[in-house]
C-alpha cells in the first residue's frame, strides 16, 4: 500500500502486508529485502504494461473488499436506534487524504447522521496545502479548519484521520468554549472501555467467556487496559512498538480460537475490529461516533467518561517527549552507561534521583529482571535501543531510539491505584519523575541533546 501517512509531503512510503492480513515481520521482511537487493536493475520486460494487463494475477478487488469491509464493521454497531435519533453534531476531516468517502460510508453503515466534512481538506491532495504536517497528532494546528467549521455548525466534536486514514484523533468542545484534543492514550482508554462494554452486553449469559478475551497495546502505550483487564477478568498483552506486532499477535490469538476485541498504540492508532489486522481510522471513527451518541443519551461527554474510567480503574497519567541527537556514538554511550551502571554488564540503576526502580526490561539485549530467567519474553533487536524502567511508585518509563528520525524518545506514565484521585498530586509526582529521568539518564547538557522544539 503506497501511503503518505502522517509524514511531511516529501516522505511517501509504503506498507507491505503478508497473506495473514498483517504487516510483515521477520523473516518475511528480510526475504523481501533480499529479493530487492538481488534485483536492483529493472527487468527488460518490467515496463511492458500490455503484458501486465493480460496477467491472470491482475484483478481489482476494490468493489468486493468495499462490500465485505462495511459488512464486517457493522458487527460493531450495537446502538442503531440511538444512532438514528442522535442529535449530536460531528465534524470530520480527512486532512487531504483518502478518508472522506469511507468515513461518510461508515457513518451511514452505523445509521449515524453524516459528519460535516471540512471542505478544504476532504479531497486527496499530495501537496497538503492547508497544513504544515498532515499529522492529527500535532493537534491544534492541523485542526484549525475543523474547529472553525464546528463553531459555524454548532458541533461539539471533531474527528480527524491522517492522510492514509489509519489513525484517528478526536477533539471535544468544553463548557469553557475551549477545545480539548484527547491524547492517544486517553482515546485508547475510551475505545477500550467501550469495546469491552459492548462485548459484555452481548455476552452477558456466559460469564466464563471473558477468559477467552484479549486486548493488546504496544509497550510504550498506556497501561490502562492492563488495569481494566485486572478488574474485569480478561487478558491484556503488550507487544513491541508498531502495529505490525499487534496485528500478527492478534492473528496468532484468533487462530487459537481467542477473541481479540481491541488493540491500540499511543500514536492514535486503534484496531477496533479484527477484520482488519492493523490500525484503522475508518472503523474507529464510526465506533467513536456511536460511543459519543450513546454518552449523549446519558448526558455525559468524552471528557466526563475519561474521568469515570480513571476513577474506576485508577488514574493513568502520561507524559511523552523526545530529544534530538544526530550523533550515533552519543546515543550508544548514553544507553551503554545505563546497562553498565556499576561497571559490569546488566547492572542497571536501582534508583533515579529520589525514585526507586523496581524492575528493568531491556529489549536491545533481551534482559528482563521481572522474568525468572532474566530473559525478556518480547522479541529483542540489537539494531535499536529500548529500555523500560518500572518504579516503586507505579511509574513506568521507556527510553527508545526512533527507527526513522534522529530522536531519543521517552514515554512515561504514572499508574495510580483506583481510589487515588488527587490528580494535581499525581501530575506533580510524574513531572518530578520525568525531571529526574532527564537529569540522571539523558544528561542533556553533557550529551549536547536538543530538546523537542516547542
Amino acid at each position: 500500500m503506497v501511503t503518505a501517512s502522517h509524514n511531511p509531503k516529501q516522505d511517501n512510503g509504503y506498507k507491505v502486508y503478508w497473506e495473514n492480513g498483517a504487516q510483515i515481520i521477520s523473516p518475511h521482511d528480510k526475504g523481501i529485502a533480499k529479493a530487492i537487493e538481488e534485483n536492483l536493475e529493472p527487468w527488460p520486460k518490467s515496463w511492458s504494461t500490455e503484458e501486465a494487463l493480460k496477467s491472470p494475477l491482475l484483478k481489482d478487488p476494490y468493489q468486493d473488499i468495499h462490500t465485505q469491509y462495511f459488512k464486517a464493521i457493522q458487527k460493531h454497531c450495537h446502538h442503531r436506534d440511538i444512532n438514528k435519533s442522535s442529535e449530536v453534531k460531528i465534524v470530520h476531516t480527512s486532512v487531504h487524504g483518502v478518508g472522506h468517502t469511507f468515513v461518510q460510508s461508515a457513518f451511514q453503515a452505523f445509521d449515524l447522521h453524516p459528519p460535516y466534512a471540512v471542505e478544504e481538506q476532504k479531497d486527496p491532495d499530495p501537496e497538503f496545502p492547508t497544513v504544515k504536517y498532515p499529522n492529527p497528532e500535532e493537534g491544534e494546528g492541523v485542526l484549525t479548519l475543523s474547529f472553525a467549521l464546528a463553531d459555524r455548525e454548532g458541533a461539539a466534536f471533531v474527528l480527524a484521520n491522517d492522510p492514509d486514514a489509519d489513525r484517528l484523533a478526536i477533539a471535544e468542545k468544553q463548557e469553557s468554549g475551549k477545545w480539548r484534543v484527547f491524547t492517544g492514550n486517553e482515546l485508547g482508554a475510551l475505545l477500550g472501555w467501550w469495546m469491552f462494554r459492548c462485548w459484555k452486553e452481548q455476552n452477558s449469559d456466559d460469564a466464563a467467556e471473558v477468559k477467552n478475551l484479549y486486548m493488546l497495546a504496544s509497550t510504550v502505550s498506556s497501561k490502562i487496559l492492563r488495569a481494566i483487564a485486572l478488574k474485569e477478568g480478561f487478558h491484556f498483552e503488550e507487544t513491541l512498538t508498531g502495529f505490525k506486532w499487534m496485528g500478527n499477535r492478534a492473528k496468532d490469538l484468533l487462530d487459537q480460537g481467542k477473541t481479540v476485541v481491541f488493540a491500540f498504540e499511543e500514536a492514535i492508532g486503534y484496531m477496533c475490529s479484527p477484520s482488519v489486522l492493523d490500525k484503522d481510522g475508518v472503523s474507529a471513527a464510526a465506533i467513536a461516533g456511536e460511543m459519543i451518541s450513546y454518552l449523549a443519551t446519558k448526558s455525559s461527554s468524552l471528557s466526563q467518561q475519561v474521568t469515570n474510567i480513571y476513577e474506576e480503574y485508577g488514574y493513568h497519567i502520561s507524559k511523552n517527549s523526545y530529544f534530538i541527537c544526530h550523533d550515533q556514538d552519543v546515543i550508544r554511550s548514553l544507553f551503554e552507561r545505563l546497562r553498565t551502571h556499576s561497571g559490569q554488564k546488566d547492572s542497571y540503576p536501582t534508583e533515579c534521583g529520589r525514585f526507586a526502580i523496581s524492575a528493568v526490561r531491556d529489549l536491545t539485549t533481551g534482559y528482563d529482571s521481572n522474568q525468572p530467567s532474566n530473559k525478556a519474553v518480547l522479541p529483542t533487536s540489537r539494531s535499536s535501543q529500548m529500555i523500560t524502567f518500572s518504579f516503586a511508585n507505579g511509574g513506568v518509563a521507556t527510553m527508545r531510539t526512533s527507527g526513522t528520525e534522529p530522536k531519543i524518545k521517552y514515554y512515561t506514565e504514572l499508574c495510580a491505584a483506583p481510589g487515588n484521585s488527587d490528580v494535581t498530586h499525581l501530575k506533580k509526582e510524574l513531572d518530578e519523575l520525568v525531571d529526574a529521568i532527564v537529569e540522571n539518564f539523558f544528561e542533556p547538557e553533557k550529551n549536547k541533546l536538543q530538546p523537542k522544539p516547542e
